[in-house]
């Protein structure tokens, strides 16, 4: 039987201690407890068929459908998706999931269940049948009840595929396919895991965690825990500048010490595993994340490869987000983590890394025509940078001067003051302390030398106002690549919207002056954010770099398995004996400039090897 869209919705058995809320999707689809209780199949626009039977029988059902010829949609793909993978070898000719078509055209606005999405767009009202499957094997349903999950089953599919057919006109093509690509790195997963050697790394982070904490007592006592003063001096030691926050109760400078503060929550993931056993005592949490995180792809090495696990438009920005508990956008850099991360047999790895994307993106948007050359040249720009602050000839410039030249040009084009300049600096290895002064006077120089990108922010400022009075206006120095469109936000050049609902104009706390506010999110927690002309500016470039490193996922994906995608890099897994022919493939692809975008120059890094860590 052969067709357009296949919509599919999979009814499993699970239980009070097996189920999606206590597990990953990973875990849940590979236990050995995993039994489908019935299926419904939708062929275009048909009815949704219905069948249950043993898991033989459920495969010839699903055989009579022509997947490796159709669209397969389901709201929620890596678990529909993965169950084909996974159990019955079936993999799809493209893979939709208007789970993530939502997430990007209303993630800001509601919630992201089939119910709350058919609410939201008045398609119609979800079943509550699954409440009474809880640790109901098949067998164990009676001829009526299985009937009954059928129509639930069933009514899924039918509000899923109403769903798609709202949704699908804010995509082009290429989004699409990025969806696709997404889902197909979790359930078609080629990474192979080094168990031997994440065992090995899981004791050293055990035994150095021992030794910290036992130092810590020896050095502190236990108060060090629970006294700011301490606990930011043990920070310090690392290197770590303690976060901070303003005290709603004083109104001044205090330390983001308590549990529900972002700022100490972020150090659980800071690269230095010692400085996440520290934040972890504080937290009182037993293991540190790269403890937990180790812990998992143990897990994950003893049942199969690796699904990367990444949710597509997770970010306001369209940035991709971790998912699975694992969150790979996360592993460090030099983690050995990355080194127990490989190739399957027989293939290698080729990571590419655009170097600077955000600066020359920025640049490029505001019509900063200098440093447009100056990438275009290969020209060292953060020596420039270090120039006009310590008027010093390229030559002259040391490696601390180039090094403060490297954080001004790709930290202070979204509006950096001097006093946050002053905490990077003193927190990079080594430290290098300046006065405020100083980085007053190296603020107002970027800001002097670079006089487009601060307008660029004003401009930003003058389209949160057209949005908020529901106006049009251009936006940067390119016709057709931005536009603001009223309160539907601003167009990119995937046709996509940079959002911010509910966009209104008041007071952001009591004691500050109004400015603009929009309803977001902040992790699942709805609440109001605050944006200005910098802030708007940050999330435009990082949106629109997203959109290039999409196209280049693309690219590559036209001849190699796009594995993993981290940030601003992309990894590929490539035949051993195309190893040099396929770096210079993906290289060549990372440079490729896209058709809105002719003069801008984009750069990469690439390397290979048989782990992640080698590349």
């Amino acid at each position: 039987m052969s067709t357009g869209l296949l919509t599919i919705d999979i009814e499993t058995y699970y239980d009070s201690t097996y189920s999606l809320s206590k597990m990953t999707t990973e875990e849940y689809l590979r236990d050995d407890r995993f039994e489908v209780i019935g299926v419904s199949v939708k062929s275009d626009q048909a009815p949704p068929q219905w069948f249950s039977g043993t898991h033989q029988a459920t495969e010839s059902f699903l055989r009579k459908y022509d997947w490796e010829g159709s669209a397969a949609l389901a709201h929620n793909s890596p678990f529909d998706m993965g169950i084909l993978s996974y159990h019955f070898d079936i993999r799809p000719k493209l893979i939709l999931d208007s789970l993530s078509m939502a997430r990007a055209i209303v993630g800001q606005r509601t919630g992201m269940s089939l119910d709350a999405l058919a609410k939201y767009f008045n398609l119609g009202v979800k079943g509550r049948n699954v409440i009474g499957a809880l640790g109901k094997h098949r067998g164990d349903f009676s001829h009526g009840e299985l009937a009954e999950y059928g129509d639930y089953c069933c009514n899924d599919g039918d509000l899923c595929y109403g769903l798609f057919n709202v949704l699908r006109g804010g995509f082009t093509k290429e989004e699409i396919q990025l969806i696709d690509l997404t889902i197909r790195m979790q359930t078609e997963p080629v990474l192979v895991l080094d168990e031997a050697k994440l065992r090995t790394y899981l004791g050293e982070i055990v035994h150095r965690k021992g030794i910290l904490l036992e130092r810590l007592g020896e050095r502190h006592g236990k108060d060090v825990l629970m006294s700011n003063p301490k606990f930011a001096d043990a920070l310090r030691s690392f290197g770590v500048e303690p976060p901070m926050k303003v005290s709603p109760t004083t109104g001044k400078d205090t330390y983001a010490f308590a549990k529900s503060d972002t700022g100490l929550v972020s150090l659980a993931e800071h690269e230095n595993p010692d400085v996440q056993a520290l934040v972890a005592a504080r937290l009182g949490v037993k293991s540190t994340i790269e403890e937990t995180r180790t812990e998992r792809l143990i897990g994950i090495a003893e049942r199969g490869t690796l699904p990367i696990s990444l949710r597509y438009y997770a970010a306001h920005t369209g940035r991709w987000g971790g998912d699975g508990k694992i969150n790979p956008q996360n592993f460090g850099k030099n983690s050995p983590i990355r080194k127990a991360i490989k190739a399957p047999k027989g293939y290698v790895l080729v990571d590419a890394d655009s170097s600077q994307i955000e600066a020359r993106t920025l640049a490029w948007l505001a019509g900063q025509w200098d440093l447009v050359e100056a990438f275009s040249k290969g020209i060292d720009v953060y020596k420039l940078m270090s120039m006009d602050i310590y008027d010093l000839t390229m030559e002259e410039i040391d490696a601390m001067q180039r090094f403060v030249g490297k954080t001004v040009v790709l930290g202070c084009g979204y509006g950096t003051g001097a006093e946050k300049l002053q905490i990077t600096l003193r927190n990079a290895k080594p430290s290098i302390l300046l006065d405020r002064a100083e980085c007053q006077f190296i603020i107002d120089t970027y800001r002097r030398k670079n006089h487009r990108i601060t307008n660029f922010w004003w401009e930003a400022g003058e389209a949160l106002s057209c949005m908020v009075t529901n106006r049009t206006c251009k936006l940067g120095e390119h016709p057709g690549v931005l536009q603001v469109e009223g309160t539907d936000g601003i167009r990119l050049p995937n046709g996509m919207y940079l959002e911010y609902p509910n966009l209104r104009w008041e007071a952001y706390k009591e004691d500050e002056r109004p400015g603009y506010i929009y309803d977001g999110i902040r992790g699942k927690t709805k609440t109001r954010l605050r944006i200005y002309g910098a802030s708007c500016v940050e999330n435009i470039t990082q949106a629109v770099a997203r959109v290039i490193i999409g196209e280049q996922m693309l690219l590559i994906k036209k001849r190699y398995k796009v594995a993993l995608t981290v940030h601003d890099a992309i990894c590929a897994v490539v035949p051993v004996e195309e190893q040099a022919e396929a770096e210079a493939f993906v290289e060549a692809c990372m440079r490729t400039r896209p058709t809105w975008a002719p003069d801008l120059p984009l750069a990469c890094e690439v390397g290979s090897g048989e782990s992640y860590g080698d590349c």
